[in-house]
């Protein structure tokens, strides 16, 4: 390490830097220009003579880029693509998709994040039944089928390497990545007709398929930018146009070059969000279908899990618990895959994680300890090579901080979180909006969350460099309180029988609830200061919990109009169905691979229809008292 550092000082500091990503070579400037005429540096070097201190330096923190990868994976941040990824979801996957591209217009790249409403978290179809029916598209998207998930995505090309998608599903995860999966393969195929100029064949074969049932239809008008990739195919699949051949390559193409992210993190919604439906053993099993699935085609730039620590946050875990049962789950992951026989080259690379950031001191070294842990982990523990060593984060701002009164606050501490994760070089960042403490956000409040980004990112002169915490005494010092901490809480969690033996007796849950009983008894006798809200109040206003906003809602019409999709998806693919059913359930009692199954069965049949069909074999959830 001593010997290459004069080599890592040099290209930082020299006009132009260059490194290796995948074989492929990364170039770009080292310095920025003020408006002052400065040269900017975008690293910061440390300034030590002796080689114990360097030495020190270089095992603890390192530059950017270089094991134990605490200051961040890369040597620099990704050019031309910032780490916005805006979360949307809301009614009919039309109004969704004219979301999606209201936050990507004028954006060089399309960084969709995805919020599916309870009758899709838990794999039901929109139903007129009453727990049913009041629920559809609200806080969420409603999707069913493959229709659903074409009109979804529409006008943005999933292959495209300036679009990567992260759906925050769980329970039902391997049906929805199903339909995305298809839905990619189908924009493809789409794509191969009209080029290969096949297109009017095309059409005719779709008219015949089509000619006994109504044609599925994206509701309204196309959103800009929307020029209508994915829609042609509504009602069919890639398969039924193209010969076999062609569809195999087209779906192996597919598979290799899509980008994007499913939760499907079982773990922490026994241990704090809840949106469960088949027994734990069960959705391990179809967890691990799914990463052997990617491995066998060779999946690289898609992400077969998120570890989430963030729904354990909301639940009310401090950041200390939120880190270590995140890190605790996804070493518990890790060792599942192994006892399947994959091995850790082959599936860590798949795997990412999921942090929120609040106000509280340790949030700003969550990713710098999660980053060193991991790569010690995987380097000293389990011998894997550098890739599987990266750990790569999302990061959200805390919900939990955002709060109905003075709503207009709201704006300052998320700016503030943004900054924690920025600096601490987190991959990827949503930003909440101010009125999310009471509704799905407006056009307006999102745009102003996307705004805070983009001046942090754009406009905020300190985030020219790179490693702006670097060499920070009080950084340094907590990061390595915070791993001591998360260290404990590890043996904790292994004198208990580990992560699933500590489920058993609700250790994680009883531990989230005392530390959420801990916050809110703080906020409500005062003694955890939140302006506006227990100090510092407003003596002009009449109450503190009036506030006024647009409540966002699905109408009646959008309601009726998914009840009506789905039924009329099941009648036009009822000659396939039942047939694709029974196999899924063999497959699935014979231990074969659900999701490889999955893929074909997601062509015919809607959510509803694979979940049940999946419980007379996986079970249902039930929690242990």
């Amino acid at each position: 390490m001593l010997q290459h550092w004069r080599g890592q000082a040099e290209n930082a500091r020299t006009e132009k830097y260059s490194y290796q990503v995948r074989g492929r070579e990364i170039t770009g400037a080292n310095y920025r220009e003020s408006l002052a005429g400065l040269k900017i540096p975008k690293l910061g070097l440390p300034s030590f003579h002796d080689w114990g201190s360097l030495l020190r330096f270089l095992l603890q923190e390192n530059l950017p880029g270089y094991y134990p990868f605490t200051a961040g994976l890369f040597p620099y941040r990704r050019a031309g693509e910032d780490p916005t990824r805006m979360f949307a979801g809301e009614g009919t996957p039309e109004r969704t998709n004219r979301r999606f591209h209201l936050l990507a217009a004028g954006q060089p790249t399309a960084r969709l994040s995805t919020a599916f409403d309870s009758v899709t978290l838990y794999g039901d179809d929109p139903h007129k039944r009453p727990d049913i029916y009041g629920k559809v598209g609200n806080a969420g998207v409603s999707i069913a089928s493959l229709d659903d998930m074409k009109k979804l995505y529409s006008g943005f090309d999933l292959c495209a390497p300036t679009t990567s998608v992260s759906m925050t599903i769980n329970g039902p995860a391997p049906m929805i990545l199903a339909f995305f999966m298809n839905t990619a393969i189908d924009q493809q195929v789409e794509k191969h007709l009209r080029e290969n100029n096949q297109w009017d064949a095309a059409e005719k074969k779709i008219k015949e398929l089509l000619a006994d049932t109504p044609p599925p239809l994206y509701t309204g008008d196309l959103p800009a930018g929307n020029g209508g990739l994915g829609l042609a195919l509504l009602g069919v699949t890639g398969d039924q146009l193209v010969d076999a051949a062609t569809y195999a390559r087209i779906r192996e193409q597919t598979l290799q070059v899509v980008r994007g992210t499913v939760q499907a993190d079982i773990l922490k919604e026994d241990q704090a969000q809840n949106t469960c439906i088949f027994s734990t053993e069960f959705a391990l099993r179809m967890m691990g279908d799914i990463q052997q699935f990617f491995v066998d085609h060779k999946v690289r730039n898609f992400y077969s899990v998120s570890i989430s620590g963030y729904h354990i946050a909301e639940a009310g875990a401090n950041p200390i618990s939120q880190l270590a049962f995140t890190l605790s789950n996804g070493f518990t992951i890790v060792e599942y895959y192994l006892a399947r026989g994959m091995q850790i080259d082959e599936f860590a690379g798949n795997l990412s994680f999921f942090f929120s950031n609040g106000m509280d001191p340790e949030y700003a070294v969550i990713g710098r300890v999660a980053r060193r842990i991991w790569a010690r982990a995987m380097r000293e523990r389990y011998g894997a090579n550098e890739r599987s060593q990266k750990l790569k984060y999302h990061i959200q701002t805390s919900g939990r901080s955002l709060h109905a009164q003075e709503i207009q606050f709201n704006d300052i501490r998320t700016t503030l979180q943004a900054l924690y994760a920025i600096y601490d070089n987190c991959n990827s960042l949503h930003t909440n909006a101010y009125d999310e403490a009471i509704t799905t956000p407006t056009e307006e409040s999102v745009r102003r969350a996307v705004a805070i980004q983009l001046i942090i990112n754009r406009e905020l002169g300190l985030n020219f460099c790179e490693n702006t915490l670097h060499g920070s005494f009080i950084i340094e010092e907590l990061t390595d309180i915070v791993e001591e901490a998360v260290y404990a809480e590890f043996e904790r969690i292994s004198d208990r029988g580990g992560v699933l033996g500590a489920m058993d007796t609700m250790y994680q849950r009883g531990k989230i609830q005392a530390e959420s009983m801990l916050y809110e008894q703080g906020k409500h006798d005062g003694s955890l200061p939140i302006i506006g809200v227990n100090t510092f109040l407003d003596p002009s206003s009449k109450t503190q919990t009036e506030v006024e906003a647009e409540l966002a809602r699905s109408s009646t019409a959008e309601k009726d109009a998914q009840v009506l999709a789905v039924e009329g998806f099941r009648k036009a693919h009822a000659e396939h169905s039942e047939e694709l059913l029974k196999g899924l359930v063999i497959t699935a009692r014979d231990r074969g691979n659900t999701f490889a199954s999955l893929i074909e069965v997601a062509k015919h049949c809607s959510l509803g229809q694979i979940s049940n069909a999946l419980y007379a074999v996986g079970g249902e959830y039930r929690r242990n008292m």
